[in-house]
């Protein structure tokens, strides 16, 4: 089993890679197959990781929708004939740069020393 600080690293790396190309404009999005499958990917390294993290850890950061997350990740996974790239977009947009400073707090937090 994985430690959850590598699980939320995981998650930075996979916003890493998405932020590597959410400088695309949104016409570019919907054209670009590889682009949308390279966004859906890493969601769902995003979602995998979140799922995979101890309630215990994911208590210490409240203000992150997990919920939401790994309903996004299964949606992605197990409803892969049915994705809707707006939603895809949106979240690699708007969703992906709010997490990534929660997710640097709470992995901080983790790698403090214990009293």
């Amino acid at each position: 089993m994985r430690d959850p600080k590598e699980r939320l690293r995981d998650i930075l790396d996979a916003i890493a890679a998405i932020e590597r190309y959410s400088d695309r404009d949104k016409a570019i999005f919907e054209r670009d197959e590889l682009l949308q499958g390279w966004f859906v990917r890493h969601l769902q390294i995003i979602g995998e990781a979140a799922r995979a993290l101890p309630e215990s850890v994911r208590a210490l950061a409240p203000e992150i929708s997990w919920a939401k997350i790994v309903g996004m990740r299964n949606v992605l996974v197990h409803g892969y004939f049915d994705i809707d790239t707006e939603i895809v977009w949106l979240a690699a947009k708007r969703d992906v740069p709010d997490l990534k400073p929660a997710i640097e707090r709470l992995l901080e937090r983790l790698e403090e020393p214990e009293p």
